[in-house]
Formats: structure tokens, sequence, C-alpha cells
């Protein structure tokens, strides 16, 4: 497992003092980043091959949120990669090694150039290592669109939004999906599958509908009825 040590920053808290979940979900995308660029497998080396591991599929499951001052490790590791496509899962654990959260991914080999998926081959994975995978327990593979729903607020993409492949950062469309919401609950697990990446002045179109006890789903649609990604969150229980 590769990992990196922390403390929970201020500038990361949400209104009761603790990691956010953007905040979350950018320490484990950080640590895949990290992880990478240490074994010169970076940005800058995919960039210039033309390929992007580009993020399918995840699910979190929260725990407890890290408060301001903790301190905290983060971790990942690649736990098999087949045909166009690559496991990974993460945990942020206390300083006693008691887990926080845990997740599981799954991503996609691109070729930038083309705009398409690409096999993975031994030199793209085999620096990484493999670890056995974390038991989450069972989940559907997909994430059910409801047919109906409530539009809220749409969102236009901004450069804020951005990561470096210069479309919406994987973290973004949660955030995006959670502010639909208007449950003030924390979230505790998380899933999400990736459609088709959004890009600068696309404007998103929140579909909102609660589909369980605490739990909602969300589809972030484009003006042209495309659905960009699918979300669904379920909140602690009253």
């Amino acid at each position: 497992m590769y990992t990196f040590d922390s403390r929970i920053r201020y500038s990361e808290t949400d209104e009761t003092g603790a990691l956010s979940l953007l905040g979350v979900i950018n320490y484990m995308q950080d640590c895949s980043t990290f992880q990478s660029e240490d074994i010169g497998l970076g940005v800058e080396y995919l960039e210039k091959k033309k390929r992007a591991w580009l993020l399918s599929s995840w699910r979190i499951v929260i725990d407890r949120y890290p408060v301001l001052g903790e301190r905290i490790k983060i971790g990942t590791w690649a736990t098999s990669s087949k045909g166009i496509y690559g496991y990974r899962d993460f945990v942020l654990m206390d300083q006693e090694g008691n887990y926080l959260v845990k997740a599981e991914s799954v991503w996609f080999f691109c070729d930038t150039e083309k705009m398409i998926p690409v096999r993975v081959m031994p030199e793209d994975v085999e620096a990484y290592g493999e670890g056995e995978a974390l038991d989450l327990g069972k989940a559907p593979r997909k994430i059910a669109v409801p047919e109906n729903y409530e539009e809220e607020t749409p969102v236009t993409i901004a450069v804020h939004h951005l990561d470096t492949n210069h479309h919406v950062n994987n973290a973004q469309y949660v955030d995006i999906a959670r502010e639909a919401v208007t449950c003030t609950k924390k979230v505790k697990e998380i899933r999400v599958d990736y459609k088709k990446a959004a890009v600068l002045g696309e404007v998103l179109i929140p579909r909102v509908t609660k589909t369980g006890e605490d739990e909602w789903t969300i589809v972030l649609a484009g003006e042209d009825k495309e659905i960009r990604a699918v979300v669904w969150l379920k909140y602690e229980e009253a």
C-alpha cells in the first residue's frame, strides 16, 4: 500500500469542523496521483504517451469524518487490471490505523489523442504492484437511473471545476450532486458512475430523486439530455 500522512486543515473543513466530502475525495485522488508520480508514471509521463487513466466508477464508504487538526494517513493500492480496466482501492486512517473511509474504484485506460479506451499493457501497471481488494459488501454493479425526478438549479462548468485532462474533476461531480440535495445530514456512502466527461462552459442539470430512506440518486445531464454522471448518496440515519 502506498501512503502519505496529512493533518486536516481549516480550509478542508465544512461548517461542522470536519473534513468535507469534497476533501475526502480529493485526498484519495491526491494519493493515487502521488503514487503515480513517485514511480515515474505520472501526469507528464502519460501526457507524452497520449494516455490517461479515467475514472469509470467508484464506491466510497465513510465511517467517520476526521476533524480539524486531526492527523490522518491516506493509502491506496492497485488490486488488478484486465483489458482496458484498472482496479484500485483507497483508505483514510486515523493515527491508530483505524479505517475512517474505505473505497473501491474502476478506471479505464484512454488514448487521449483518439479519445478511445485502449488495452492496459504490462508496462502501464507493473510498477504499481497489486494488493488484496477490500470487501465493502454487495452493491449493484450500476446505479439505476430513475424515470421520475425533480430538476434542480443548473450548474455552468467553470475553470475551477476542471483538472489537467481539461474535463470536470471526478470530485466535482459529487460536490455538484451533493449541493442539489436539500438534506443537511452527513453522507455515509457514495457511488458514482461516470458516463461522459463534461467540459468548460457546459451546463449540467441535476435530476434529483429520493430513492430510499436517506438515499438520493442524482443524475447530472447536459442540456443535450445526455447523462454525464450518476451519483448515489446515502446519508446518516436520523
